[in-house]
């Protein structure tokens, strides 16, 4: 049986509709699943949404919704999100669903056995919008002196009974979980700040609330209901059965990787394995924080009126267009920039000229002079010496893929297209055509290979485009005559009115 592997996205919080990070964050996901099911890993995906805590509640009486209606509705647009970019998740889990309710009271229960539960009453700062406590030390000053988290949202005095979890307990072995296993928390970048903030002590966490009813019962303790990241961690392990399903959760468990982004380190990388450790259950491999996407270098906000839906952009310029720009463009884990120019450029000079033109030179000859007929390809040193590039630049993409380096694979990737256009200008096939046909051939057949390893290297970014190429090619196996081909990747157009679609 073949190795397991399990991906999970961030479980997407849905008081709005998804943005541009959600979408990033989906597609970086989706191209890792792809790519270990390539390797011929038995993968799972899970994606989903965390529909509980106050922020939730607020919101749909804003709107004069029920809350369930409203995280109805909201749960939706994620899904319809994942559709429209082909997420290729093997479960979308929303908090709301029993098994889940069951999921998180299970591991509830553990922690409360293992002795790290109890109640008391909190006094604090407590952010409604990150449904996050902060300390007094952690705070920071806004424009009118006001208290802001250190996200910069609004704080509110919180005084009420809860069930406390004994963090502090966790310290140490939180800390040794760090030295023993340097990649559990990656990039490097967002294991240091977690490594610094546990080493400067760590608080009983409050995880129980009272002053609303809109999430899990706790066990055995009316009038509470699970602080909201406790159950939404959970979600973690609700995917893959940890309630309902012993034979998929001993399959799958523990994740191979969480992929979230870098504002929620702190609850996957410090929260998380410090219940998971209390309830003698197996922490995840490894926690990957990437960086924010940014609207011409600005952070989007509402206010600044920069938000763009994901959806609106890949009707725009296609959806494998979309994948490819963002997971190229950004160097993974790190902050990145994108605008409508960029993405135009970046799919224009790489998909659409080089890859797009290759394969549709290559098959559009073959096409035209051979009768559709795909030749063998050519045994000339210099044919050789391409595929042995090509087969190089695929395998550094699999190495750079495997420690999420998009970027950098994409490059690799990049540098074995421009050596195949480079061996069409010297060759000149067009002239062989008179000269030597049957060295034309040749040449024709030593791209299409190469045209062929490419289009399975790239697959998991841009999955509809590759499969619909190596459709095309794989048709004319066995000697048979391949159709007409058409460009798999079109070139893009700027909007006319840019500055209004930026």
């Amino acid at each position: 049986m073949s190795e397991p592997f399990y991906i999970t996205t961030a479980i997407s919080y849905p008081n709005g509709k998804p943005h541009i990070g959600h979408a990033y964050e989906a597609i970086a996901a989706d191209a890792m699943a792809r790519f270990r099911r390539a390797q011929g890993r038995d993968v799972r995906l899970i994606t989903g949404t965390d529909e509980h805590g106050l922020k939730m509640v607020q919101t749909a009486r804003a709107q004069g919704r029920d809350t369930l209606e409203f995280a109805d509705e909201m749960s939706g647009y994620f899904r319809e999100m994942c559709h429209g970019l082909n997420i290729s998740y093997d479960a979308f889990v929303r908090t709301t669903e029993p098994r889940h309710y069951e999921a998180s009271q299970k591991i509830w229960k553990a922690m409360e056995a293992n002795g790290d539960l109890y109640l008391d009453r909190y006094e604090g700062w407590y952010s409604v919008r990150d449904e996050a406590f902060y300390d007094e030390s952690e705070l920071i000053a806004g424009e009118g002196g006001e208290k802001l988290s250190p996200q910069g949202t609004p704080v509110d005095w919180t005084v009420e009974e809860t069930w406390f979890f004994r963090l502090s307990k966790y310290q140490d072995k939180l800390l040794q979980l760090y030295r023993d296993n340097p990649d559990f928390i990656r990039p490097e970048s967002r294991r240091n700040e977690v490594v610094r903030f546990v080493e400067g002590g760590l608080k009983d966490l409050s995880v129980s609330r009272t002053s609303f009813d809109w999430g899990v019962p706790v066990p055995n303790s009316p009038g509470h209901v699970m602080y909201v990241w406790v159950d939404a961690l959970t979600t973690y392990m609700t995917g893959v059965g940890f309630a309902d399903d012993e034979a998929s959760y001993d399959r799958f468990w523990p994740a191979d990787v969480h992929l979230i982004g870098k504002d929620i380190v702190r609850f996957h990388a410090v929260y998380w394995p410090a219940f998971l450790m209390s309830a003698n259950l197996k922490l995840p491999k490894q926690v990957f924080g990437h960086g924010f996407l940014l609207a011409r270098g600005e952070k989007m906000s509402k206010s600044l009126g920069n938000v763009v839906d994901p959806m609106e952009l890949a009707e725009r310029y296609g959806v494998d267009a979309l994948r490819y720009f963002l997971l190229r463009e950004v160097s993974f884990g790190q902050d990145g920039s994108y605008s409508n120019e960029a993405i135009v450029n970046r799919v224009n000079s790489e998909l659409a000229n080089s890859f797009g033109n290759l394969a549709q030179r290559s098959l559009s000859m073959i096409f035209k002079n051979l009768g559709g007929v795909i030749p063998a390809a050519g045994q000339a040193e210099e044919d050789k010496a391409l595929l042995a590039q090509v087969d190089e630049a695929c395998a550094s993409l699999e190495r750079e893929f495997d420690g999420f380096a998009f970027s950098t694979g994409l490059e690799a990737w990049m540098t074995a297209v421009f050596a195949c256009n480079a061996y069409v200008d010297t060759m000149a096939p067009w002239a062989l055509k008179k000269s030597d046909p049957e060295r034309m051939a040749a040449v024709l057949g030593t791209l299409v290979a190469a045209v062929r390893k490419l289009a399975v290297a790239v697959q998991p970014i841009v999955p509809a485009s590759a499969e619909k190429l190596l459709g095309l090619i794989d048709s004319g196996e066995g000697g048979a005559p391949i159709e007409q081909p058409t460009p798999i990747f079109p070139r893009l157009e700027l909007p006319e009115d840019e500055e209004e679609a930026a």
